[in-house]
C-alpha cells in the first residue's frame, strides 16, 4: 500500500517514513503543500497523511483542491492544532480522520488501518490464472503451494495483478514502489521481477511476467 506523507518537520517526516516502511507501507515524503498537491494529482496512492501547517500551501487547501480534482483516497490530517473548529474544518473539507500532535505512532498506524479497511475489504485477494495474491497477508499462492512475498515483491506483483495483460513501464514501477526521490538504479526492477518469476515457476503458475524491450512488463497467460 502506497502512502503520501506531507510534513514540513524534516525530523518527524524522516521518523514517520521509517515507521511506515517497517509496517510494509511504501512512502513518498514531501515537505510543502505545493509538492503535496502535485504528487497527489500525478501519483497513484492508497492514502495520504497531510500536515495542516505547511509552507507554500496549507494542508486544508491541499485537501480541498485534491477533493475538487476527484481524488477520493483516504486522507488523514496531521497537525498541532487541537481546537474543535479546526477539526471540524478539516473533516468538512473532505478529511477522513484527524490526528493531533504529539501522537503515539501506534495510534497513527491504527487510524491508517481503519481508513483503508474498506478498500482492502473490497478486494482482499487478486486473482489471475491459477495465481492468487492475498493483499492482507502478502501471500502469493496457487493450487501447488504458496510464498509470503517481501514488501517490494508484493508491491510489484500487486501492480501487475491489478493490471493483467497491460504493459507497465519500468519507470512506473520505480515511481510507485521506490518513489520519486529514490536513489535506486532502474535495473532494480528487473532484479525483483526475476525473484517473482522464480516464485511463479515454483508454483506451477499458468501465467508469466512478460518483458517488452525498452518498455516494461506485463502479466500474461502462458500459451
Amino acid at each position: 500500500m502506497r502512502i503520501l506523507l506531507a510534513e514540513d518537520e524534516f525530523s518527524l517526516a524522516k521518523a514517520l517514513v521509517k515507521i511506515l516502511e517497517k509496517n510494509c507501507y511504501a512512502v513518498d515524503a514531501v515537505y510543502n503543500g505545493e509538492d503535496a498537491l502535485s504528487y497527489l494529482t500525478s501519483g497513484s496512492y492508497d492514502a495520504a497523511i497531510l500536515d495542516i501547517m505547511m509552507p507554500k500551501l496549507d494542508g486544508i487547501s491541499v485537501l480541498k483542491q485534491a477533493r475538487q480534482s476527484g481524488i477520493g483516497i483516504p486522507i488523514l490530517m496531521l497537525t498541532a492544532k487541537a481546537e474543535i473548529d479546526d477539526k471540524v474544518l478539516g473533516l468538512d473539507s473532505g478529511a477522513n480522520d484527524y490526528l493531533t500532535k504529539p501522537f503515539d505512532t501506534k495510534e497513527l498506524l491504527a487510524r491508517l488501518r481503519v481508513m483503508t479497511r474498506t478498500q482492502r475489504a473490497c478486494e482482499t485477494k487478486l486473482s489471475f490464472g491459477n495465481i492468487a495474491l492475498d493483499q492482507a497477508t502478502f501471500e502469493l499462492s496457487s493450487p501447488y503451494g504458496s510464498f509470503r512475498l517481501a514488501n517490494k515483491e508484493f508491491q510489484i506483483m500487486q501492480i501487475l495483478m491489478r493490471n493483467p495483460q497491460n504493459l507497465v513501464s519500468t519507470e512506473r514501477f520505480m515511481e510507485m514502489v521506490w518513489g520519486y526521490d529514490a536513489e535506486a538504479e532502474i535495473n532494480v526492477v528487473w532484479v525483483y521481477i526475476s525473484y517473482l518469476r522464480k516464485k511463479l515457476t515454483a508454483l506451477n503458475a499458468d501465467i508469466h511476467i512478460k518483458a517488452t524491450r525498452n518498455s516494461g512488463y506485463s502479466l500474461e497467460i502462458v500459451v
